[in-house]
């Protein structure tokens, strides 16, 4: 029995029910293929996006996502005004800012892929370490790393920077070949695992990457973990699973 001690959901005005992720947009034009963070039926379930006016890929990889700190705290606000019960972002760099967004925010925020690091590295077998794919090598920092718990020396490989897939983000395509952007990402694994031979598992700092996990899975066969299935766990701990008790 629940005694009037026991805490109790606190219920919220808002103008949306039934969403409990919200995702801050980066201003991008380019196709969003299935499985990215922002094609609308990768997820299993309803997410609320808002656009981050003003956030383009260049100025995020700046140091200190180019101080735009005070417009993903205005988003944010906008999507728990709505009645989201947890936030993420499309972009692992937003990593530099998860302390201040964290301390801003009244609900859970899993701001970069970069956070399931610790985790999977706890997990790997002795002798190996996680490997990380990038966007951009030479801007990711160790305060990226630092902002987010993770050791700073992990092996990185980052997207070519004359390369098809940073062509077509740059440049906002809006039509993009899936199977070259795939061969372009195989390669990058290809270089982590071959001159890091004691990487176990890969995390994808890019949220562009998650089309392209099982392809890295099925051809190398170390475990890769990304944006859609680190927002699956952090979803299903907003939203536990119900399990029928009637033996069926």
């Amino acid at each position: 029995m629940i005694d009037a001690a026991t805490p109790r959901k606190l219920h919220r005005r808002q103008p949306v029910h039934g969403v409990s992720i919200g995702i801050m947009m980066l201003d991008t034009g380019f196709q969003r293929l299935p499985g990215d963070i922002g094609y609308a039926p990768t997820w299993r379930f309803p997410v609320q996006f808002a656009v981050v006016r003003g956030a383009t890929p260049d100025r995020i990889v700046r140091p200190n996502a180019d101080g735009m700190l005070d417009l993903f705290l205005r988003a944010a606000d906008e999507l728990m005004a709505l009645g989201v019960d947890g936030i993420t972002t499309s972009c692992g760099f937003l990593a530099i800012l998860h302390p201040q967004l964290v301390a801003h925010c009244a609900v859970p925020v899993a701001t970069s892929s970069l956070l399931q690091i610790p985790l999977v590295q706890s997990i790997l077998p002795k002798g190996k370490r996680v490997g990380v794919l990038t966007a951009d090598k030479d801007a990711l920092s160790p305060d990226h790393f630092r902002a987010v718990g993770c050791p700073v020396d992990l092996p990185v490989v980052g997207m070519p920077p004359d390369g098809i897939f940073r062509h077509n983000n740059r440049t906002g395509q809006p039509v993009v070949d899936h199977a070259a952007q795939e061969r372009e990402v195989l390669g990058m694994a290809e270089t982590l695992l071959r001159e890091n031979p004691d990487v176990g598992a890969i995390v994808s700092e890019c949220t562009n990457l998650p089309p392209y996990s099982a392809q890295i899975e099925a051809t190398f066969g170390v475990p890769v973990y990304d944006i859609v299935g680190f927002v699956e766990w952090f979803h299903a701990g907003l939203k536990p699973r119900r399990y029928n008790n009637n033996g069926g």
